[in-house]
């Protein structure tokens, strides 16, 4: 909704005002039309919103359960059919519906994907934040940590901490979080020290704000953006990961059922049943392509930059 208003400026002169409602109902028609605007965007989205519904009602649709065996249908092709049903995507070393199975590891992508980003953002902009806004000696120490950290490739840190802790959906996603905050401190860093130094900033000082008051309620506002475009794009990073340590025994252990421990179960059977890793990797790159797309479109919208060679 559009209001307009108008303000008399002296005589014969006057200004019109356009005031734009900015309720939750408004934001969200516009997120939607800017949207349907980018073909990639959308495909992003649509990915992402089946990947979710399938974590959320995967006992609901899985047309069998996931961990439940059957000796007299090991290795079938997809498509085949017994007095149990039809198995589109055929049947793994256990007789396990691979399709059931691939729905019922969307959950820990999810789970995993969405909370360790989560901890990562918000040990990430706190640190970068803090290192940005304070400066001096103390930012100095805190990004030669992050700096020592990054030279740590991210997988064989994982692997290392994996090993040592021992395996499990909890300490996995803590691990995940816990390691991969050193991102979101950097990019959060460098936006800091670009926003400080604006005018407004300035302007909040000379009328007596606090430094804890300017720096949350003046320059957290304006660097978040920059954080959500990051997560978007780590959620797919933190998935690989995920199956990744699942694939390699230092991640989710069965019977839970994830998209990594399927490719590891299929690994031997590759020349024989092609099917038990064929569909776990399409839909672990469906999922990744999907997260990206939906980050790429974020990062259009939300950098003023960008949007303004548009």
């Amino acid at each position: 909704m559009i209001m307009r208003a108008t303000n008399v400026m002296g005589k014969g002169s006057a200004e019109i005002i356009e005031l734009r409602d900015e309720s939750l109902g408004y934001q969200v028609g516009r997120f939607f039309s800017t949207l349907r605007r980018s073909p990639v965007g959308m495909l992003g989205f649509v990915i992402v919103a089946v990947v979710v519904f399938c974590a959320i009602f995967a006992p609901v649709i899985s047309p069998h359960n996931a961990t439940e065996s059957n000796l007299r249908a090991r290795f079938m092709p997809p498509g085949y059919t017994d007095d149990k049903g039809t198995y589109l995507l055929g049947t793994d070393q256990l007789g396990r519906d691979i399709f059931s199975r691939i729905i019922a590891g969307t959950r820990v992508s999810v789970v995993v994907g969405v909370i360790a980003s989560l901890i990562a953002g918000t040990v990430g902009v706190i640190y970068g934040l803090i290192a940005g806004f304070v400066g001096g000696w103390l930012d100095s120490v805190l990004m030669r940590f992050v700096d020592a950290l990054l030279g740590i490739p991210f997988i064989i840190l994982v692997v290392s901490i994996s090993g040592i802790v021992g395996a499990g959906l909890g300490t996995l996603i803590l691990i995940l979080g816990l390691t991969g905050w050193v991102t979101y401190a950097r990019v959060i860093r460098g936006e800091v020290l670009k926003t400080r130094s604006l005018d407004y900033i300035t302007a909040a000082y000379a009328i007596g704000q606090t430094r804890l008051m300017i720096m949350l309620r003046h320059i957290l506002p304006n660097v978040i953006s920059s954080a959500v475009v990051l997560a978007a794009t780590q959620v797919g990073v933190t998935i690989l990961a995920e199956s990744s340590l699942s694939f390699l025994g230092l991640g989710v252990k069965p019977p839970e059922v994830t998209w990594g421990v399927m490719l590891a179960d299929g690994r031997q059977y590759i020349t024989s049943a092609w099917w038990m890793t064929t569909y776990p990797g399409v839909a672990t790159t469906i999922t990744v392509l999907g997260v990206v797309f939906l980050g790429d479109w974020l990062r259009d919208v939300l950098d003023p930059k960008v949007r303004g060679r548009r």
